[in-house]
């Protein structure tokens, strides 16, 4: 199946930077974009959000392009991320479900039985339901030309474990006890997101996202037995829909990336990814080690954005110095952008890493 033919890879993105790194070159110019480079720490994303609820703000396409432009005109980075939130399918899906501010997405009802779960089954992604989000990305992609706009979701596992916590938890104890004392209700929770997922990225890419990237924030809570048995068959079948399709003849680039995740980056990407993403604890060589051949995105230091111009320019000096063991080497941080970050440290980085 091919996306339609004015995508915006057969044309404007084609030979951007960030999309010829992403297929494995080295462009003259390294391609840099930040995890949540659209949100807290832009003062004019503040004044924006004033008075209307996160999930309100992501399904408001108005809303949507002008904050995912934000940090494009901004830093210069080159690549927009479509403002979103992990938890978006589930709404649209009609699971009740809320961001609670200072604590995170909330269930109205934790997902725990069979029951619980049959009941999930029953809802699904409708076109209807998806407009608001195809509609931003059309606009974004007519606003942003030749910047490619990378499409985002929460990966299956990561999605579970708020379904069956109920709420943000640092340990992940319930989902972890369910998918080992109730195995075929775990698969049919998992078989699920999965598929909504693969809709939810699949209506990104299809309107115009240029690249897809699936976060498991989770994931490393896990063993590597645990991931390969219980999660990874379900990135890949989320993933499925966005590598079915072709433009120009050629797969839209997909990113994988989670947290504290050293131990399972070779399985990561055996969920069928072009592209893993590292975060700081893991030196870049270190990760093209485990990853030989593939393209890494990261893995500057969150904290380094709070210290001074030298100590951060030394910092990325040695993450540029190690991302030259991978064949093609995405810039970014290896978490999010905190929200006390002076963004015009983000601009003086971005602009110093487009001079390397």
């Amino acid at each position: 199946m091919s996306s339609p033919h004015q995508h915006p890879l057969s044309g404007p993105t084609a030979d951007a930077p960030l999309i010829r790194a992403y297929r494995g070159e080295r462009p003259d110019r390294l391609p840099v974009w930040f995890m949540r480079q659209a949100g807290r720490s832009l003062p004019e994303y503040r004044a924006l959000r004033t008075g209307t609820r996160m999930l309100d703000a992501c399904l408001d396409p108005e809303l949507v392009t002008e904050i995912t432009l934000q940090p494009v005109r901004r830093h210069g980075v080159d690549a927009a991320i479509f403002f979103s939130d992990i938890v978006v399918p589930l709404r649209l899906a009609g699971v009740g479900v809320d961001i609670v501010p200072g604590r995170g997405p909330v269930l109205e009802h934790p997902v725990r039985t069979a029951d619980d779960v049959a009941k999930l089954r029953e809802r699904t992604l409708t076109p209807e339901a998806l407009s608001p989000i195809t509609a931003a990305v059309r606009q974004l992609t007519t606003e942003l030309g030749s910047t490619p706009l990378i499409g985002f979701a929460g990966a299956p596992f990561t999605l579970a474990a708020y379904l069956v916590e109920g709420g943000p938890s640092k340990d992940h104890l319930a989902a972890r006890t369910m998918m080992h004392a109730q195995p075929q209700v775990w698969a049919e929770l998992m078989d699920w997101l999965a598929e909504i997922t693969g809709t939810f990225l699949h209506a990104q890419v299809s309107a115009g996202a240029s690249a897809a990237q699936l976060f498991d924030s989770w994931a490393g809570t896990l063993s590597l037995a645990d991931y390969a048995q219980y999660v990874a068959p379900y990135s890949t079948a989320a993933l499925a829909p966005v590598r079915a399709l072709e433009v120009a003849d050629r797969p839209v680039p997909t990113v994988h990336f989670g947290v504290g995740t050293a131990h399972l980056l070779p399985a990561m990407h055996a969920v069928g990814v072009d592209v893993v993403g590292v975060d700081w604890r893991t030196p870049l060589d270190q990760a093209a080690q485990a990853l030989p051949g593939v393209v890494l995105q990261g893995n500057l230091d969150p904290a380094m954005l709070a210290a001074d111009w030298p100590a951060l320019r030394a910092h990325a000096e040695t993450v540029l110095a190690a991302g030259a063991a991978a064949p093609a080497h995405v810039v970014n941080l290896g978490h999010g952008v905190p929200p006390d970050t002076d963004p015009e440290m983000l601009t003086r980085l971005t602009a110093w890493l487009h001079e390397q």
